[in-house]
C-alpha cells in the first residue's frame, strides 16, 4: 500500500510539481510570498518524483546506482540536514538570502531523508504480501504449458 501511495506522489510530482513546491514553501518558509523558484526548479521536482516512481515500479530490477544515490542523499538528511538544506535552496531559489527557514525545517529534512530510505527500502524488497500469491501462480501456469 505505502508503495503504491508513493508511486501516487511521483506521478503527481511529474505532472503537477508547483503545488507540491508551494506546499513546501508553505510549510518551510516564514516568507513563501517572497521566494523566487530559479527557472529549472520545477524539473528537479519532476526528477525526484520520477526516481520515485521509476525505482518503486521497478522494483528488485531498479538502477543500483540510483538506488545508492538516493540511500546516500537519505542518510545524508537523516544524519546531517543543515548543508544538504543549504545547497537545496542555492539551487531551487534565486533570491536564498531573502528567505526566513522557519525552525521545523531541520526535523523536515530528515524526515525526508526517511522517506527517500523507505523508497530505496521499498524498491530493493520484492513484492507486497498479494503480489507474492500472483507470481506464484504466472510461475505454475508457465511451468504447466
Amino acid at each position: 500500500m505505502l508503495r503504491k501511495l508513493l508511486i501516487a506522489f511521483g506521478i503527481f510530482e511529474i505532472g503537477m510539481p508547483q503545488p507540491v513546491i508551494d506546499a513546501c514553501e508553505r510549510i518551510g518558509l516564514e516568507n513563501p510570498d517572497e521566494a523566487q523558484l530559479r527557472p529549472r526548479a520545477l524539473w528537479g521536482a519532476r526528477l525526484e518524483g520520477m526516481l520515485f516512481v521509476w525505482l518503486l515500479a521497478r522494483r528488485e530490477s531498479g538502477s543500483r546506482i540510483a538506488n545508492n544515490l538516493l540511500a546516500i542523499a537519505g542518510t545524508v538528511l537523516v544524519v546531517l540536514p543543515q548543508p544538504v538544506i543549504e545547497l537545496s535552496q542555492t539551487l531551487v531559489y534565486e533570491n536564498t538570502d531573502d528567505l526566513e527557514v522557519k525552525p521545523w525545517v531541520k526535523p523536515a529534512a530528515r524526515l525526508l531523508g526517511a522517506l527517500y530510505l523507505t523508497v530505496v527500502y521499498l524498491s530493493t524488497t520484492g513484492s507486497e504480501g498479494g503480489d507474492e500469491r500472483s507470481t506464484e501462480t504466472k510461475l505454475e501456469a508457465v511451468v504447466s504449458d
